[in-house]
């Protein structure tokens, strides 16, 4: 069930010059899964009329904390970049659908950029049934490399950095721990970086799920924005998604 709760702020910190988690407290979360995202109210901010789409970054649901792991990419997340500790924020959630979660199989887990908000909380429930995964970042270089340590917890760390100043040269796809076996590929980050990931993960025959980025304006499936391209007909990334297999999408034609 969705709800709409006034959060506050037990901590804001940054982990580089554009990047920042803000560690949020309510006294009750509804039920959270992995690869859901909520949607921000951006007070104080005039020319920021519409709630921002936040992928939830980690769940402590018996300490009533959600993290969420932000980019400045814009005047609203430059603007919550700016909540201190003890500040308000008036959140919708949870949304969208959500990663599957196997019964069994090695995983990799792909992310680049901001992309690699939800992998943290996927990590940590896949090490909690007991499923061995790897977790890919590509970032552009190793100012960007950010929770190495944090991802370490729950799986093994692999970085690609574009100009090679960390881990090993190149995109995620080029990446030498590919030429391992994985049963199942889970992916978030730039489109043309999940299509590379859905290229390889139809050419070896291994399930595959991705969580879309599209532009969101409601969260609701009301206003039409995030309208994706799907097997079945368009569907609204926001309510349909943002997970989705890539057979259902038309990457493949």
């Amino acid at each position: 069930m969705k709800k709409i709760i006034d959060f506050t702020i037990r901590k804001n910190y940054s982990l580089n010059e554009d990047t920042f988690i803000l560690v949020l407290h309510a006294p009750e979360l509804p039920e959270i899964k992995v690869g859901q995202f909520v949607n921000v109210k951006v007070e104080n901010s005039p020319l920021t009329f519409l709630r921002r789409p936040i992928s939830v970054h980690d769940v402590e649901p018996e300490k009533g904390l959600l993290y969420l792991l932000i980019k400045k990419n814009g005047k609203g997340t430059v603007q919550l970049s700016m909540l201190r500790e003890g500040d308000k924020l008036n959140i919708i959630l949870p949304l969208g659908n959500s990663f599957s979660i196997p019964s069994n199989g090695r995983c990799l887990l792909v992310g680049g950029g901001v992309g690699i908000a939800p992998l943290l909380y996927l990590s940590k429930q896949l090490k909690a049934k007991g499923l061995s995964s790897v977790v890919l970042i590509g970032a552009r270089n190793k100012n960007h490399v950010i929770l190495q340590e944090e991802y370490g917890k729950y799986a093994e760390v692999y970085y690609t950095t574009e100009d090679g100043s960390y881990g090993e040269k190149g995109f995620p796809t080029q990446h030498s721990i590919l030429s391992e076996h994985f049963d199942h590929i889970y992916c978030c980050g730039p489109e043309p970086m999940m299509r590379a990931v859905a290229r390889y993960a139809y050419s070896n025959k291994i399930d595959c799920e991705v969580s879309l980025e599209n532009m969101m304006a409601c969260g609701i499936g009301a206003c039409l924005c995030c309208v994706n391209e799907t097997q079945e007909g368009h569907k609204c990334v926001c309510v349909d998604g943002p997970i989705f297999n890539i057979n259902d999408l038309k990457w493949q034609n």
